[in-house]
Parts: C-alpha cells; structure tokens; sequence
C-alpha cells in the first residue's frame, strides 16, 4: 500500500510532554467497529470489559539506553551520544549514535554519566547512523554500568522539546516493568494504577504478561513510498508455556484477549499459529501489521494515539479499518486529545470486514 495513505496532519501542541496524573486519568476514545465514538476516561475500562476477557500486559522495563561521551583517538576527541537499540550479545549492542560521521571501526568511546563511566570500541558501521559497540564489561556487570552512566532514551518528539528529567524515571516505566531490555516504553501500559488493576479484577477479567524488548526502530519514519518495501526492525519477544495456555484456556471459554498496547498485540500474533492459538514463543519477530493482515490471537486493542506514517499506525488501520482510524483520529484531534508516548489512549475493536 502507499505510505502516503496513512498521513494525517496533528498540530504540534496535541503532544503530551507529560503524563495524565494520576496515570488512569487520562482521556479514552473508545472506538467500536461501528457506531459512534466515545469519549471516556482509561479508569472507564472496565465498564468494557465482560468477565472471562483477558488483558495481556508487555512486562519489558526501559534501560537507560541514551548516553553521552567522547570518541578517543589519539590526542583527538569529540563529543557523541549513543542511543543503544538492540543488544547483540553479553558485551555487544547496536547503536544509532551522532555524529556518526566523526567515527570510524577501531575507535574508542568513553560515556559518562551520574558518576558512571563506560568504555567501548567501534567495531562496525552501518547505514543512517548505526554502530556496532564492543564494551569493556559484559553481563550484570556492563548493565549495571549502562544504568548508571546513561539516561532515559525518550522519545525524539519529546526529546527535542525538552530534557529527560527524574520525573521520567517513573513517568516513562510501566507498573508491568520488570524484564530489562526496552529501549522504548510500551506506553500503553503507562496509564495503568493498582486501583485500576484492582477493579479490572473485581470484574473477572485475568491478567497476563508478555515480553516484547521495544527498539528505537518504533520511532523510525517509514522511508519507503509503499509498505512492501518497508523493512521492520526485530525485537525479542517471549511467551511462556503458562501464559499460552492460560490465553488459549480463556479464549476457548469465550473470552476475549486484550492487548495493552501494540508491543503486546504483535507478541501475540508472532506467537499465534493460523488457528489463532497461542504457542509458547521466545524469539525475535519482525512482524509488519498493515491493512488486509487477518488478526489471529487478539479482538480488541488499547493503544495511544500513533506517529502519522508509522508502522503503528499502519497496524491500527489493519485492525480497525483505515476509514475508520482516520475518523477516529480526526476526532481526537478536534476534541483535544493528547498525542503519542505521554498522551491519551483509545480502545478499538476489531474490524473483519
């Protein structure tokens, strides 16, 4: 499909800077597969949900994944920053890193930071910007030090207009967090309060949690004119054994299996087999969700308010129609929703048609 189709203009003050406090409090679109739209509160959602349903939560926690340092060669030296994007192996991470130009395979960087410090080399380059970095410490050991030399990685639209502070360090984790690896929140789960949580349960709806390591690449603008030759970034993502059976056991209940978020939504469907039951699933998936995709494992979706062109977007245009995104996206725009990773949420329901 073209990229362009998936284009909507957002004035620039719809983008939340900061979270709705308390989390819960921040503004729902609900969006059914026909009828009208309505506006709602994220501490509504259980008035949506029916006993026996099924919220599946990304249990991934943030890493301080952005750090700042110096590229050392010889007596020369100048200032770069690294954003880490995947870990490659117990020493090694691939990292979008600037000036990437200042730097060449065999260059060593020092980051500082919080009475951190960090060493790595450069060991490969690739396009737009991309290095492969070999640290010095490995394991616990260089993960301790990334915590301790870098800082939150928010994202570019917040990024830009302000820096990341001690707010952000529990402002952009979920209360899910717990398995390191993100290098982006999955902030759906943002809105989430143990109030909450308690009056989902008071429903009879279960909890369950997935894994999926959210990498820069979901910040990426899709540079390609058609979806077809769009290249997605992989992540890890994991279901265990218990969790599968658990989703497959509520659903043949006639249960319905919520996603908290797209991280959750493409875990689930790169686990799913094509009679949409779940299989225990620890690998790296590459899923690319546009419209004309059949959805297996999932029904109905919360998710924020998505990048125009982005693959998010795409995927919510698949799994509730384009027309009807669009609509529902102009509409939040008229009622002054608030936009993206520290914005508002909507809750669609899947279209088949």
């Amino acid at each position: 499909m073209r990229v362009d189709l998936f284009d909507f203009e957002l004035p620039a003050d719809r983008i939340a800077l900061r979270p709705a406090s308390p989390r819960d409090s921040a503004r729902m679109l609900v969006a059914p597969s026909t009828g009208d739209f309505e506006d709602r509160r994220v501490l509504d959602l259980p008035d949506y949900l029916q006993p026996g349903d099924a919220l599946v939560a990304n249990d991934s926690r943030v890493i301080h994944a952005r750090l700042a340092g110096r590229r050392l060669r010889g007596e020369l030296s100048a200032n770069v920053e690294a954003t880490l994007i995947e870990r490659l192996d117990a020493l090694r991470w691939r990292a979008l890193m600037r000036p990437a130009k200042k730097l060449s395979i065999g260059d060593r960087v020092r980051f500082v930071g919080h009475g951190g410090e960090l060493d790595a080399c450069v060991e490969a380059k690739g396009d737009d910007g991309e290095i492969m970095l070999a640290f010095e410490l490995h394991g616990p050991a260089l993960d301790a030090a990334i915590e301790q030399a870098g800082v939150m990685p928010l994202p570019p639209y917040i990024a830009g207009k302000r820096a990341a502070d001690a707010r952000d360090e529990t402002d952009y984790q979920t209360m899910f967090a717990r398995e390191a690896g993100a290098v982006a929140a999955p902030t759906a789960g943002l809105h989430f309060t143990p109030q909450l949580l308690e009056a989902i349960d008071a429903r009879g709806v279960s909890l369950h949690r997935v894994t999926l390591h959210v990498g820069a690449g979901t910040f990426l603008p899709v540079k390609a004119e058609d979806t077809d030759l769009h290249r997605m970034h992989e992540e890890f993502a994991r279901v265990d054994a218990a969790t599968a059976q658990a989703l497959n056991d509520a659903r043949a209940k006639g249960g319905r299996i919520i996603p908290v978020g797209t991280t959750a939504l493409r875990v689930l469907e790169s686990a799913a087999d094509d009679a949409g039951r779940i299989i225990p699933y620890a690998n790296r998936t590459g899923i690319f969700i546009t419209p004309g995709y059949r959805f297996r494992a999932v029904d109905m979706l919360l998710t924020n308010f998505h990048l125009p062109r982005s693959t998010l977007f795409m995927l919510v245009a698949a799994f509730a129609g384009l027309e009807r995104m669009k609509s529902a996206y102009a509409h939040a725009i008229e009622s002054d929703y608030r936009f993206y990773s520290y914005g508002d949420a909507c809750l669609l329901e899947r279209c088949d048609t």
